[in-house]
């Protein structure tokens, strides 16, 4: 994946970063949802919309070009 596209500025909202956050420390969906005061399905939403953000095919593929591009860390 080219590493351009990301550069004009972080592309995770504060919110969808704190998801991710909690999702690399192996919280459930419901745990999110639970620690950060909004519901399972906002949580999805976050998590899918990363997705369609980065152009990858689910959470793992996101966590790890996430990672990759230093918008969050292990």
């Amino acid at each position: 994946m080219n590493n351009d596209k990301y550069r004009a500025s972080n592309i995770l909202t504060k919110r969808e970063r704190e998801v991710f956050e909690l999702l690399v420390q192996d919280r459930t969906t419901k745990e999110i949802a639970e620690q950060l005061f909004i519901s399972e399905k906002t949580v999805r939403n976050h998590i899918s919309n990363t997705i369609q953000k980065l152009q990858v095919k689910g959470r793992s593929q996101a966590v790890v070009e996430l990672i990759r591009i230093g918008e969050i860390k292990l």
